[in-house]
């Protein structure tokens, strides 16, 4: 009896078609009915299935080119799993390459660079690099993987507004296109699929292994000050009267958050509607508590957890939840926030707003975000100031109700939006807008993404993202 290979390929897989890609890996090749699919599949966002048709655990490189070569003959989809923390489509009918098992990490202190496999995530590096007293441009959620993190861009809450994006010091990729070719990318070897992979995310091909730039950095003063949600007027104000007079060395964002009431938050915090304010600074503990004390001033605080910290307490800045939960999600580009965005935000999730969402943070970039690297690369959101990301916790039956929530709040910031956006925040339902991902990106800068996906994947094998498609 064949697999049925559901979605638009109409393709099917006999059972002597999955056995030969048994024989063609090492990795677990799983289908639907097992426990182990079911783990393989696993996303970090339970709204966000995957329903692949078939499931390859990649162990190496090898089993990558295995696998996307039999995709190819098969006239089947290839999606791609690392860390799931950015999963926009179930992948139905496709075949799912996972890369958690490839797991190598090389750090050459002496030439600042650091090379991983596909399946690392940033809490693996961190520590290795840390021997060294070198840093990676890693994000607000260090338990992500580092590819989809890089080749989304990757915004950082501490070393960003002094360094750019984490894709901005990339210098090789080793990456298996849809005709089943391994190619090494430099920018100096095949620059045009160098700037399309560092931004167009996973549009054109299966990274397997990737090497970056690292830098001197082993501590930093930071981490979260938590507000009570009533004085969100007073706290935005202070923190817009303080953003510039600070210089590119000082990162921060501000959060509306309604959290929940668990044991796993301390006392003030649970069940608690609060303004939480993140910073992350470079220089010293002295100087940065002196920059901040305009913003310690603005309202009397639940908790200041601001300190000096190790580098790898990053996610002490944001503190992301970690957990897998069920959420929906929308987020959103500011030209400016000004006085009047403020009041708006206020109306929009303050005290008196009625809204349920369980966080809308807005994080201030600039400085080098809007600096061009030295080696070009399809980053849409250079140059955006601010950027919105609202936060909806909540089963798939209450979807209607949360989605509604959400774009009440970004439809209320849209007098202040810009089309661009970040790559790593856009939801499910931006990402599967074909017009709306065209926006994001500006036209010159998706017609050459579409030139050359035309060139290395002209039938649209890897889909299953933030799709752009062939020219």
């Amino acid at each position: 009896m064949s697999t049925n290979m559901s979605g638009d390929t109409g393709a099917q897989l006999r059972p002597e078609d999955i056995s030969a890609l048994r024989e063609a890996v090492r990795g677990p090749v799983l289908e639907p009915g097992s426990d182990e699919y079911e783990a393989e599949c696993a996303t970090y966002n339970l709204t966000c299935g995957l329903r692949p048709a078939v499931a390859v655990g990649a162990t190496s490189e090898s089993d990558v080119l295995a696998a996307v070569r039999f995709a190819a003959r098969h006239g089947l989809p290839v999606a791609v799993k690392s860390a799931a923390h950015h999963i926009v489509s179930a992948a139905e009918g496709a075949l799912l390459i996972t890369t958690r098992r490839m797991t190598g990490i090389d750090v050459d202190a002496q030439h600042r660079t650091v090379r991983v496999e596909a399946g690392v995530r940033w809490t693996d590096v961190m520590p290795r690099t840390a021997e060294f007293g070198l840093a990676p441009i890693v994000g607000s959620a260090p338990n992500v993987g580092v590819l989809g993190y890089t080749l989304g861009g990757g915004q950082s809450p501490l070393l960003g507004r002094t360094h750019g994006y984490a894709a901005d010091h990339v210098r090789r990729l080793d990456v298996v296109t849809a005709d089943g070719e391994l190619r090494r990318v430099t920018p100096q070897s095949e620059p045009d699929l160098f700037w399309a992979l560092l931004g167009g995310k996973g549009n054109f091909g299966v990274v397997t292994e990737i090497e970056f730039e690292v830098f001197p950095v082993a501590r930093f003063y930071g981490g979260g000050i938590y507000f009570p949600g009533e004085h969100l007027a007073q706290v935005l104000d202070a923190w817009r009267a303080w953003l510039p007079t600070v210089g590119e060395d000082m990162t921060s964002s501000i959060a509306v958050q309604r959290l929940p009431d668990l044991p796993v938050l301390p006392e003030p915090l649970r069940g608690a509607f609060v303004v939480h304010l993140r910073i992350g600074y470079l220089g010293s503990a002295a100087d940065g508590a002196e920059l901040i004390a305009p913003l310690r001033e603005a309202a009397p605080a639940l908790i200041d957890l601001v300190a000096e910290k190790p580098f790898t307490a990053i996610g002490e800045i944001h503190l992301d939840p970690v957990d897998p939960m069920p959420y929906f999600d929308r987020s959103l580009g500011l030209e400016e926030f000004s006085e009047k965005t403020a009041q708006a935000l206020v109306e929009l999730v303050g005290p008196e707003s009625g809204c349920t969402l369980a966080s809308v943070e807005i994080r201030a970039l600039g400085g080098a975000f809007d600096r061009e690297p030295e080696f070009p690369n399809s980053v849409p959101s250079r140059g955006l100031a601010y950027v919105v990301f609202g936060f909806a916790v909540g089963a798939p039956g209450h979807a209607e109700r949360l989605r509604a929530d959400l774009a009440r709040v970004m439809d209320g910031l849209a007098p202040w939006a810009t089309e661009r956006n970040m790559v790593n925040f856009l939801s499910p339902d931006e990402a599967t807008d074909p017009e709306g991902v065209r926006a994001v990106y500006g036209p010159a800068r998706f017609d050459r993404l579409a030139a050359v996906k035309k060139r290395y994947d002209p039938a649209n094998v890897f889909r299953f993202n933030h799709n752009i498609t062939p020219a």
